[in-house]
């Protein structure tokens, strides 16, 4: 626990140590990494440490990064977290007044493999907290690393056929199309027009799904496109106009958010670039170019804008199409034989 004392106006920081006995048992069932389902079939990840009688944890919360949370405690037997964002405050002709820090709160509690939660959320008007329940499971531990040389391959699957859409559709029925065929190329043109309202563009996937399989495409990026893989509609290779840039998770061939590429191997913006991937056992290797980025690592759980947080669940390929235009051909899978 933090022990903090008031001295006049000022808080004096006094010291930080671990926590008391009975606080290390009772976080002990909420240790583990744990799949969360969330509000409106949202899907999310919470992982959860104790090391050396302190406790930290990150949040996955339906899209974006795995981020740290900010405090993590125990209240008696409930899990306590909080994470903060920034609230731009701004008058009517959108001149900024001020910045402030909004708190979510999330409290859990957990029986056995099953963990129970609530987010209370302030609104950014400040007109009050949006509260929400979800569950969540724990995932179990990752097997042994997988021996790639003794993988088994099914038969190829040609998932694009070059000339429609025909084996694919829309994540989301309701998001507009800006995917087409044309000559044997896969296009994503999600246009935006100037003054009008923005277009939800939306997310193609096979209606196939999968278990574990090696995946070989091909991928043209324009000038800071974004766009990304999503292997069984979970796990997103990144797809992203990163050349010249510095090694991040966010890069050109990252499991987004989760494992950094080990080298730089994207092209610049324009030009087709070739990815062979292979996801098993839930461990992933991303070869990129030529070039192994990811060699063999485990995957600790699904990333932001999964279809759902289940590890273990057949899933579709999905291209993500909301963000910018993107280019793919020659998609072709080997399932593994089981």
């Amino acid at each position: 626990m933090t022990i903090v004392a008031r001295c006049g106006s000022l808080m004096a920081f006094m010291a930080v140590v671990s926590a008391p006995g009975w606080a290390q048992d009772a976080a002990k069932p909420f240790v583990g990494r744990w799949a969360l389902d969330l509000p409106n079939t949202g899907a999310g990840w919470l992982g959860v440490n104790l090391d050396n009688g302190f406790l930290d944890g990150s949040l996955l919360w339906y899209g974006g990064s795995v981020n740290p949370l900010d405090s993590l405690y125990m209240d008696g037997t409930t899990l306590m977290a909080t994470r903060s964002r920034e609230v731009e405050r701004k008058d009517a002709s959108g001149k900024l007044i001020l910045k402030q820090r909004f708190t979510e709160t999330f409290s859990f509690t957990v029986s056995g493999d099953v963990l129970t939660g609530v987010q209370i959320n302030p609104r950014n008007d400040g007109s009050g907290v949006d509260k929400n329940e979800f569950t969540g499971k724990r995932i179990p531990p990752l097997p042994a690393k997988p021996d790639l040389s003794k993988v088994k391959f099914g038969k190829a699957i040609t998932l694009f056929n070059g000339k429609d859409l025909t084996g694919w559709k829309l994540t989301n029925p309701g998001s507009v199309n800006g995917w087409r065929a044309e000559n044997s190329v896969l296009i994503n043109d999600p246009v935006q027009k100037e003054g009008q309202p923005h277009i939800n563009y939306g997310n193609l996937r096979t209606e196939q799904e999968f278990e574990d399989f090696n995946l070989k495409l091909e991928v043209n990026v324009p000038p800071n496109g974004n766009s990304g893989i999503y292997l069984r509609g979970i796990y997103e290779v990144q797809v992203v106009d990163s050349f010249g840039k510095p090694l991040d998770p966010h890069n050109m061939g990252g499991i987004y958010s989760r494992i950094t590429p080990l080298v730089a191997a994207e092209k610049p913006a324009g030009e087709w670039q070739t990815f062979d991937i292979t996801l098993c056992d839930r461990y992933v290797t991303v070869t990129l170019n030529g070039k192994t980025i990811i060699d063999n690592e485990p995957l600790l759980g699904c990333t932001g804008g999964a279809l759902w947080s289940d590890e273990f669940r057949p899933g579709p390929l999905y291209l993500q199409g909301d963000h910018t235009g993107v280019q793919y051909r020659n998609i072709v899978l080997k399932p593994i034989a089981k």
